[in-house]
């Protein structure tokens, strides 16, 4: 059993320090299938082959997509591919970070994976908005699944526990399922974590990690006392902080594109100055917590792209940061 990685190399080359003899691979680059899958092969793969001793092929196979191995074997006179799942083992990783700058310095840092950073934050997003509410000093622990195939770590799976520790307060949440139940996380005491409303309407990633709160130019105060500006570039995802009735879609004065959800009981949200609307967005739709209204822009009374987000009881203005 052989393994080489493709970096720079051509596949001719890498096929050729895999010892697999060059008329083989003449025969193997004729294979319709065989050739198909093998354009799937990316700078970084591992790939494993067996030969015989004059350099015929017996097995070669590569994983795609994070757990699917393609298999490509010889076949009478040709090769044939297959794709299989693959067989992946699961460990625990415990690890720790401290906030300096941003989650996803920290993250870096400690050497966790981007998609357990985002977990961390949908986990806790209804008590932390991590757009704002991180201070230098916070620290965190996790406790994740690595998946990994023969040997090698492939990817991360799921966020089996964690602790942040805010502003002096500490959030604990555990993964738990029932059998044949869809599962979710609680606090240690048994308490469902999923809020009736997310801390912020904000996707949290990458590309606004380093964002934070932003208050009107003009109308500080105002704005101060109606509603929470977030400087974001322009593009990125809004989504609904509750579940509701989508009751406004459209342009509205000083606001520009602005999307309305209604939640019940006199309660709604306001999503202002955005560049375009997500698919399907229209009065009368219903949305999930944490579904896709819209995206940042700069229409309306904006000096810059932002959102700006409100929430309204019986259309009296309260504080966003407190009612969540």
């Amino acid at each position: 059993m052989y393994k080489r990685q493709l970096q720079g190399d051509t596949l001719a080359v890498l096929l050729d320090r895999l010892g697999i003899d060059e008329l083989e691979t003449q025969r193997l680059m004729a294979a319709r299938d065989a050739s198909s899958r093998l354009r799937w092969l990316r700078p970084g793969t591992t790939v494993q082959a067996r030969t015989s001793h004059d350099g015929g092929l017996l097995d070669l196979s590569f994983l795609v997509s994070g757990d699917r191995l393609v298999s490509i074997q010889p076949l009478h006179d040709g090769f044939q591919a297959q794709e299989l799942p693959a067989e992946m083992m699961a460990s625990a990783h415990m690890k720790s970070g401290e906030i300096r700058s941003s989650l996803f310095a920290a993250t870096d840092h400690a050497n966790i994976p981007d998609a357990v950073a985002m977990q961390l934050a949908d986990v806790f997003a209804g008590d932390i908005d991590f757009h704002r509410d991180l201070r230098k000093g916070d620290r965190f622990t996790v406790v994740y699944e690595m998946l990994s195939y023969q040997g090698r770590n492939v990817r991360s799976g799921r966020l089996l526990a964690a602790e942040f520790q805010n502003q002096q307060r500490t959030f604990r949440a555990v993964w738990f399922q029932h059998p044949g139940s869809k599962g979710g996380y609680y606090t240690p005491e048994g308490k469902n974590l999923r809020k009736a409303f997310l801390r912020s309407p904000l996707e949290f990633s990458r590309v606004t990690s380093g964002f934070s709160m932003r208050f009107h130019p003009i109308l500080k105060q105002w704005r101060a006392h109606k509603g929470v500006d977030y400087g974001a570039p322009t593009g990125t995802r809004v989504r609904a902080t509750g579940d509701g009735v989508i009751e406004f879609a459209g342009r509205q004065s000083g606001y520009g594109n602005l999307v309305i959800v209604g939640h019940g009981n006199g309660m709604t949200t306001w999503y202002a100055h955005l560049s375009g609307f997500a698919k399907g967005v229209r009065a009368g739709t219903r949305v999930s917590q944490g579904e896709a209204v819209g995206m940042v822009g700069q229409t309306g009374w904006a000096t810059g792209p932002h959102l700006h987000y409100e929430f309204r009881v019986r259309n009296e203005h309260r504080n966003p940061v407190t009612i969540a």
